[in-house]
């Protein structure tokens, strides 16, 4: 009080004396630089001293949000600004509450972060925050105490202690009234749901209640209703009763159920050049006679928009006009299209690429500057940039700057593409292993993928160079070329190889790959030692020398892929698939014509034919929840004259991630069932099929339960046939996609090789 009457006093002494400012002077500022301070002010050397001006700077300072207190002092022609600046905040913690993602997800959204300037409306709103936040888990009279603690004279860190209180859990839900549909059809998209047994397993329900979600649970039951056809139903608000001695609650609601409807006559109200409503009906899902389903009708809508944004309406409306027929019990359905003005791309506009060049971006874009927009173009763009691997995330959306113009904000947050490693590692199959690599699959954010490196094992010593660039000069043509040597010892024989390959491959259709190349490999192969005395005591025949091939081999490769799927390395709708054809001429000399007799035969040419098909579905629009399901196939064939001999290091085995999960790798093949250590085969086929969920969305973790099946052998497929089911966690992590697999062996013979636990890094299919 007594600072304004000085204040008061002191502008209107200055407007009597109509004294000028001849020097402005900020005592206690450290927020703001001077130069800005007498921006923010208004008032310059020279300036009269007007106590509306200096009133005006003095909210203009406080309007900053830095400032506790300031009030002006004036000593002749000085006119200084003091300034009680707010303390920072030099620390946030929550107790109590939990780590890990949750902790790290509310620490985000809660409104305070270090550095911020400690304002006590914005502690309490976040105080809030956590109670509501508690409360969408379930838990009821939770305490927080704030506790801030000075830290220096500029800082206080700031402690939430927190209290959860307890969970309220629903015991049982009345839905009184309803006759014509199951409890479980009317509880399925319910946010709040009964506990089910052993509710702590994924897909069961805990039953704990989320009370901020129950005014919206009426709608939803609505909602169901309304897609088996019952367009009169009433669903009350619900009545929650909670025994605050137990903290189980029951909910009622009270449902009229009134008739179902079908569909009568569908239209569609158009007027757009090169639609035509004919077909336009033809692709809908709502049909004369079906019973009225509202989510089918959503689907339809958002088809007919789509449809009209492929003809450049970017923001075209389809609005339903609805007409029942209580006598029939029948519902006709007019779509009127409103297309407004069709518009065009102005400009793109990229951002959040911090290392990745524009220029890489634009070329998986399908809508440039001057197009006219186009949904499906726009959607396919999205997913285009999404296969790449290069980002987390990505998003499009039109930003509309005239009636007839937008731009395009293409939004990408970046993920790790490249490593430089120097370690070892474990595996189940290879044992300590010692590697050193550099790579990157977005090199210098040009897109183009390199790496080098070697790996050591107890089985095996490889060394690797690759560069692939998969749009030479932006165009749509791909280029690659691998050098490698590698030595591996599988179970029956060691192989040896030195090689190389240049592939050129060209993008056409949108979501075809087509490549032509050679290679060229020098093998020389030769039988295990520990394998050879355990084999010839069969007393089969003599398996000596058996895995003796050395030899040289020119190849000539053709591919014809397909992939529209929506991400690089965790899909959740499209498909993936391939054909690869190797014609391969071999030069050398079979010593193992006939086992043992040490006779030389030149090795003949073969063909190797493979597939492999991918299809992936989320179900999250379905469920609510992050589940998605795969299917994936693979078949492999070589063909070869009938009496020409194949090196062995050129059949197929079985076994392993991306085979068959559950037996050691290439442990299956024609003889192995005898033996434990097969002589390859011709023919070999496998199947998987995988529900994964989500583990940690901060770690980038899934779990996922699969089922896979194989077959193996020299002239059918079905020689030898093989299951396992189990558990992958699958880690994108910064070293690339790592799988953890937990499997088990469903019907192995006596000398299958089973594996309980492996591990793989780098596999995407």
């Amino acid at each position: 009080m007594i600072k304004k009457i000085i204040l008061s006093w002191l502008l209107i002494g200055s407007l009597l004396l109509a004294q000028r400012v001849t020097q402005i002077k900020f005592e206690g500022l450290s927020h703001l630089s001077p130069s800005v301070a007498k921006e923010i002010a208004g008032i310059h050397e020279g300036d009269e001293m007007d106590a509306r001006k200096i009133n005006e700077a003095v909210k203009n300072f406080f309007s900053q949000g830095y400032f506790k207190d300031v009030w002006v002092d004036k000593q002749g022609g000085v006119l200084i600004f003091h300034f009680k600046e707010k303390k920072a905040i030099a620390n946030v913690d929550i107790k109590g509450y939990g780590s890990g993602d949750d902790g790290e997800k509310l620490l985000k959204s809660i409104g305070l972060k270090k550095g911020d300037l400690y304002d006590a409306r914005r502690v309490k709103k976040a105080k809030a925050s956590i109670i509501s936040n508690l409360e969408k888990k379930g838990y009821y009279d939770t305490v927080v105490e704030v506790t801030v603690v000075p830290v220096g004279e500029s800082s206080v860190s700031v402690v939430f202690d927190v209290n959860k209180g307890e969970k309220i859990k629903i015991k049982k839900i009345n839905f009184i009234g309803a006759k014509k549909l199951d409890k479980g059809d009317l509880e399925m998209d319910l946010a709040n749901k009964e506990a089910d047994f052993m509710g702590w397993l994924p897909f069961l329900d805990d039953g704990v209640a989320v009370v901020d979600q129950l005014e919206y649970d009426a709608y939803r039951v609505k909602d169901v209703y309304m897609k088996h056809g019952y367009l009169d139903a009433y669903v009350s608000k619900p009545l929650m009763r909670v025994d605050f001695g137990s903290y189980k609650a029951e909910i009622d609601y009270q449902v009229a159920e009134g008739d179902q409807y079908r569909v009568g006559e569908v239209s569609v109200a158009q007027d757009m050049d090169g639609l035509d409503s004919e077909t336009l009906l033809s692709n809908l899902s709502l049909k004369k006679g079906k019973i009225f389903n509202i989510k089918k009708m959503r689907k339809d809508m958002k088809k007919l928009q789509e449809a009209a944004g492929n003809r450049g309406y970017a923001y075209a409306k389809v609005l339903p006009q609805m007409h029942k027929n209580p006598e029939e019990k029948t519902i006709d359905i007019q779509y009127v299209i409103r297309p407004g003005v069709p518009v065009v791309i102005n400009d793109v506009l990229i951002s959040g690429n911090n290392a990745t060049k524009d220029r890489v971006i634009r070329r998986y874009l399908y809508l440039a500057p001057g197009d006219t927009f186009n949904a499906t173009d726009l959607k396919d763009s999205k997913n285009a940039l999404g296969r790449t691997g290069f980002f987390e995330s990505v998003d499009i959306q039109p930003q509309r700057i005239s009636e007839d113009k937008i731009n395009l904000l293409v939004k990408v947050k970046e993920a790790p593409t490249g490593t430089i490693s120097v370690g070892g590692g474990y595996g189940s199959y290879e044992g300590l292993m010692f590697n050193a690599s550099v790579s990157d699959k977005n090199f210098l954010g040009t897109g183009i993928s390199a790496s080098a490196g070697f790996e050591f094992s107890k089985i095996s010593k490889s060394y690797n160079l690759s560069f692939t660039n998969p749009k030479v000069w932006d165009s749509q043509y791909s280029l690659s070329l691998s050098l490698n040597k590698k030595r591996y010892e599988y179970y029956n024989f060691t192989q040896d190889t030195t090689g190389g390959s240049l592939i050129l491959g060209r993008e056409f259709m949108r979501y075809f790959h087509a490549s032509v190349g050679v290679g060229y490999m020098d093998n020389q192969s030769e039988e295990n030692n520990n394998v050879s005395s355990d084999l010839n005591n069969t007393n089969v025949f003599d398996y000596t020398n058996l895995y003796n091939d050395k030899y040289t081999k020119t190849s000539f490769y053709a591919s014809l892929s397909f992939d529209n799927t929506d991400d690089y390395y965790v899909p959740r709708e499209g498909m993936i698939a391939a054909v690869n054809f190797e014609y391969a001429k071999l030069s050398g000399n079979d010593f193992n014509a006939t086992a043992g007799s040490g006779e030389e035969n030149g090795y003949g040419d073969f063909l190797k034919s493979s597939a492999k098909f991918g299809v992936y579905y989320g179900m999250e629009d379905w469920i609510d929840y992050d589940l998605i399901l795969r299917f994936k196939a693979r078949a492999t064939t070589i063909s070869s004259g009938t009496n020409e001999k194949l090196p062995i290091g050129e059949k197929l085995f079985l076994g392993g991630i991306g085979s068959l999960r559950g037996y050691q790798p290439y442990s299956l093949s024609p003889g192995s069932s005898a033996t434990g250590y097969g002589l390859g085969g011709k023919k070999r086929a496998s199947t998987s099929v995988e529900a994964s969920i989500p583990l940690s969305e901060a770690a980038k973790m899934r779990l996922t339960g699969f089922y896979d099946y194989g077959m193996i052998g020299e002239e059918s497929f079905t020689e030898i046939k093989r299951s396992s089911v189990g558990l992958m966690v699958e880690w994108q992590s910064g070293f690339g996609p790592i799988n953890l697999v937990f499997a088990k062996a469903l019907n192995p013979e006596a000398n299958d090789r089973t594996a309980k636990f492996e591990f793989s890094m780098g596999s995407k299919f």
